[in-house]
């Protein structure tokens, strides 16, 4: 598998409909400039649809990669080792933030273990299917899976963006399950940035001390002995330092974005799966849109590689695809705004104005 076939596959939202969205734009009532971001959006959701006006977001999605990441073990994380199946559990049973929202908001869910480390058994055939392995291995000191395993990582990734495309989803609101997960992130994004270790470390979504952050920056940093050396293959990349939901989630962006799918990415391990697909394929991330700012630096780092602004920054760091979630009407305003707000009346020419008035005094 050769992740750079993408670049020929991925085209840039298009150039000439959002063009004409932006001189639709300057017609409205409503004066240019006076609703901020909520133009940029809804031009930037035009160009995506290739429609003007822009349609309204019917059928979004949360899609949510789950998987356990042995690096946990060291205890970097604020959350015990194999703990991601108590999040899926939450979710399953509406009692996690996103289930929440998503609930709210009217927003169906689709869970996927790719890598959850508990037995499939005790979660529903749905969400266990497409599981590649159990946990992913303990990158500090070993790959988190094999290049074979990565390669159907990413394959199931794109077969559930298909899946997506095909059943009508029109946006994405992406996020992760998983413990060990950020380490895995901020090693993916200090490897290609090139950085140090203590520059990407963060404190995860459930928090850790400084002795856990201490160790957690170790861990990152001894992974990054064993990414470095494969950054030219981003599949050896992923089967080094990554782990298998992340390289489904890289797929999934990929593919989404061949199919013309937007998707909102959540918090700093999207934030490093859309890193690694950029490397594949430079026009990918015009496709996507970052949701929030969750305080980890490896996200801060990797969305300005990216050039992507986050749309939110209300200090949501509990993931989960929730502080994307929150985006989610931000997006849904702007597209009913750019659609739903009338034209000006257009100015008459000053010799029909003229012509007007004397039939006008003619007649009285």
């Amino acid at each position: 598998m050769n992740l750079d076939d993408f670049s020929d596959l991925i085209q840039r939202p298009d150039g000439g409909v959002r063009r004409d969205a932006e001189e639709r734009r300057e017609r409205l009532t409503v004066p240019p400039g006076a609703l901020g971001r909520l133009d940029e959006l809804g031009e930037w959701l035009s160009a995506a649809q290739q429609s003007v006006p822009v349609r309204a977001v019917e059928q979004p999605r949360l899609v949510l990669f789950a998987g356990d990441h042995g690096v946990a073990e060291l205890g970097v994380s604020g959350r015990p080792a194999g703990g991601a199946y108590e999040l899926v559990r939450a979710v399953l049973d509406g009692a996690s933030p996103a289930a929440v929202l998503a609930r709210r908001f009217s927003v169906p869910t689709r869970i996927v273990d790719v890598s959850l480390d508990c037995d499939p058994e005790l979660l529903p055939e749905s969400v266990v299917r497409h599981r590649v392995r159990r946990g992913s291995g303990r990158i500090d000191v070993e790959d988190a899976m094999t290049v074979e395993e990565a390669e159907q990582a990413i394959r199931l990734g794109m077969a559930v963006a298909d899946e997506e495309a095909d059943s009508g989803t029109d946006l994405v609101v992406l996020g992760d399950l998983s413990v060990g997960g950020t380490t895995a992130a901020a090693t993916l994004v200090a490897a290609l940035c090139g950085t140090d270790a203590s520059v990407v470390t963060g404190r995860g979504g459930a928090g850790i001390d400084d002795l856990a952050w201490m160790r957690k920056c170790a861990a990152i940093r001894d992974a990054l002995r064993r990414a470095r050396p494969v950054l030219g293959d981003q599949v050896e990349l992923l089967a080094a330092s990554g782990g298998a939901d992340l390289a489904a989630m890289t797929g999934f962006l990929l593919q989404s974005a061949v199919r013309r799918m937007p998707v909102i990415l959540d918090g700093v391990v999207s934030a490093a799966c859309a890193l690694v697909a950029q490397r594949a394929a430079f026009r990918a991330p015009d496709w996507w849109l970052a949701g929030q700012v969750s305080g980890e630096p490896a996200q801060t780092k990797a969305l300005d590689r990216m050039a992507l602004t986050p749309l939110l920054d209300h200090g949501v760091t509990v993931g989960e695809g929730s502080g994307a979630l929150l985006a989610l009407p931000l997006v849904r305003a702007a597209a009913a705004l750019a659609a739903e707000l009338p034209e000006r009346e257009p100015e008459k020419a000053g010799g029909e104005e003229e012509a007007e008035g004397a039939a006008a005094v003619d007649g009285a």
